[in-house]
């Protein structure tokens, strides 16, 4: 099959793991880069060797490229993906896949009506943990999924990450930055979300950057910086989240557990490719160590474009679809809602879990 043209807009931090990934996979050839500060888009492809750098209208007027990786600031994801499908280009987003549901419903809607593909962030689904723990759950050493928990504790961003004011404002906060990670591998591991349940709280108004270049700088908090909620699956499973960045002493509780009819299972951090995995069957006193499934267990971002890449020239379903992330979407603003409201917000879309990846993959290769 003949390589698919990407181009990337948004060359920050995230973009560098993107550029090199998208150069190693086989069906991917890296064109063109572009951000609003120029500078840094040149810098960016001088270190990565791509060729062309462009401004965003200069990268959608390129007739060659057919996906455009959006990784711009979650406030524009909507936007640029809009401009993108506009132009014709299949689009493929950082997450979340827009900030609010109606903006996610509008890229949805758009890439239907002209037929192209829209897929999202996070892709770390596809990674060795994950798909070993999805057919630890397949082969029923478990027994049938019945609850889950999972956590995902921090004291913020802005100690360590050098522009975080934007994990604080719309579209930001612990849920609707690392909440896609945890809701993606739960869909991916259990199925689709039926109902949610959620209340919401925030520990500081203010918050004091100590990363460099901005130490020193005070960011208001203008969204909620805890949540915790349930959910229920639509197989019957229910699931414990919260999402913090009010944990300022640190924490030791599991990223995920699976809790089965005949056994426990320690999923890895969703936000990484790798393992551990481990299970504990009923009657058993040891956690057991399962090996990966052979696969990706480093850093792998750039892996769901070059899935849709396989996708637009074989027509099969690509897996990091945007029905999956528009489904997290909402699930993320039913905790929301179902705080202000403080009843059980019903969700109204639904998505296919995605396919496991086949075994015996050759490196940076997805079919």
């Amino acid at each position: 099959m003949d390589k698919v043209k990407v181009g990337i807009i948004g060359c920050g931090k995230i973009s560098s793991i993107y550029m090199e990934n998208c150069q190693k996979f086989e069906m991917l050839e890296l064109l063109a880069c572009a951000d609003m500060d120029l500078l840094r888009a040149q810098e960016q492809a001088d270190l990565y060797k791509i060729p062309r750098v462009y401004t965003t209208r200069q990268m959608l007027d390129d007739p060659e490229i057919e996906i455009v990786i959006n990784l711009t600031i979650p406030a524009a994801h909507a936007e640029v993906s809009l401009q993108a499908l506009e132009a014709g280009k299949h689009v493929y987003v950082e997450k979340p896949l827009a900030v609010t549901r109606e903006e996610g419903r509008q890229v949805l809607d758009l890439a239907k009506e002209k037929g192209l593909l829209v897929g999202s962030a996070p892709e770390t689904f596809f990674g060795a943990g994950i798909q070993t723990a999805l057919k630890l759950i397949e082969d029923g050493v478990i027994g049938r999924p019945v609850a889950a928990t999972a956590f995902m504790m921090s004291r913020g961003h802005e100690h360590w990450h050098p522009d975080p004011e934007f994990y604080y404002a719309a579209g930001g906060g612990p849920l609707f930055d690392m909440g896609p990670y945890y809701l993606t591998a739960l869909v991916q591991l259990l199925g689709p979300i039926r109902t949610v349940a959620g209340m919401t709280g925030k520990a500081l108004e203010e918050r004091t950057i100590t990363s460099e270049k901005k130490a020193g700088h005070k960011i208001p908090v203008d969204i909620p910086t805890h949540v915790a909620g349930t959910l229920r699956f639509q197989d019957g499973a229910v699931a414990t989240l919260i999402t913090s960045f009010d944990i300022f002493g640190g924490s030791s509780l599991p990223p995920i557990e699976i809790y089965g009819t005949e056994g426990t299972l320690q999923v890895p951090d969703p936000n990484t490719f790798g393992g551990p995995v481990r299970y504990r069957k009923l009657g058993e006193n040891e956690w057991t160590e399962q090996p990966l499934l052979p696969g990706y267990d480093q850093n792998t971002r750039g892996i769901g474009p070059a899935d849709m890449a396989y996708a637009i020239r074989s027509g099969r379903e690509h897996r990091a679809s945007g029905e999956l992330a528009y489904h997290v979407l909402e699930a993320m603003w039913g905790f929301h809602d179902s705080s202000d409201s403080r009843q059980f917000y019903d969700m109204q879309s639904s998505c296919s879990r995605p396919s496991a990846l086949p075994s015996g993959l050759a490196p940076y290769t997805l079919d």
